[in-house]
């Protein structure tokens, strides 16, 4: 049976069996990921604030909108064309706001490689196993980088003052260490980080899951599992998962 037919039929199944999954039907919003992201004990942890840094199109603020219905969602995108897209996925919604640039470990500004497949773009060079792993991007980058400006999360936090409890979701491809560098201060007042990491090294001189684990576990967070998991498509390996930290100290 191929892939695409298992898809067909899990997809049909949750429409016929869950009440959700046909609420969701023609929204843009994955039942799959829904059901992945709507956990008790994540809805019930009065989440006010979600910081969606790596937003691409859109795509896990439309999600989180489904999920926190009340919360205010601030999304980063440095791309232009991702960041306008993404501002009409969203439109009408008036607590969603949306900032072309990236974040970083300080205010600057990068070159910026854009992939074929725009979630794969990235401020490091893709590793040829990325190509391979995610088939999508076998067209890699382009030669030539764009210029995009980077703040900090903690200059974030520092000027807009969000509501807290605070969701923070980081999607980088390679640049999560950076990130954190920018958030010493701010990480203080996160409640759930989810931050997705690599097992295999997908990018050049990117961190992998214990490098960001240490950083995460020394800012006095918990790791509470993966959200999900993305594997190879010809060997099975787990490339890369979305994993989610709690912070102990506002326990």
């Amino acid at each position: 049976m191929s892939i695409h037919l298992k898809s067909w039929l899990v997809r049909s199944y949750h429409f016929l069996r869950y009440r959700n999954a046909r609420q969701l039907s023609g929204t843009g919003v994955s039942f799959e990921h829904f059901r992945e992201l709507n956990r008790a004990w994540l809805t019930n942890s009065g989440i006010r604030t979600i910081l969606d840094v790596g937003a691409n199109k859109g795509q896990f603020a439309q999600l989180a909108r489904k999920v926190f219905p009340a919360a205010r969602i601030h999304s980063f995108e440095p791309l232009p064309d991702c960041f306008s897209e993404m501002k009409v996925a969203l439109k009408g919604d008036n607590n969603f706001f949306a900032y072309n640039k990236a974040l970083g470990k300080e205010p600057s500004f990068l070159d910026f490689y854009r992939s074929s497949h725009s979630p794969s773009s990235s401020f490091l060079q893709m590793e040829d196993l990325h190509k391979q792993a995610f088939p999508e991007s076998k067209g890699g980058q382009e030669k030539e980088a764009i210029r995009v400006e980077v703040d900090t999360l903690d200059h974030f936090y520092e000027t807009t003052k969000p509501e807290v409890n605070i969701l923070l979701k980081i999607d980088v491809q390679g640049f999560e260490s950076e990130v954190l560098a920018g958030a010493s201060s701010m990480l203080e007042q996160v409640s759930v980080v989810i931050i997705e990491m690599s097992i295999l090294k997908l990018y050049k001189d990117q961190p992998l899951f214990h490098d960001v684990y240490t950083t995460m576990y020394n800012q006095g967070f918990r790791y509470h599992g993966n959200l999900s998991q993305m594997l190879h498509p010809a060997t099975q390996e787990v490339v890369q998962i979305d994993a989610i930290f709690v912070n102990e100290r506002r326990d």
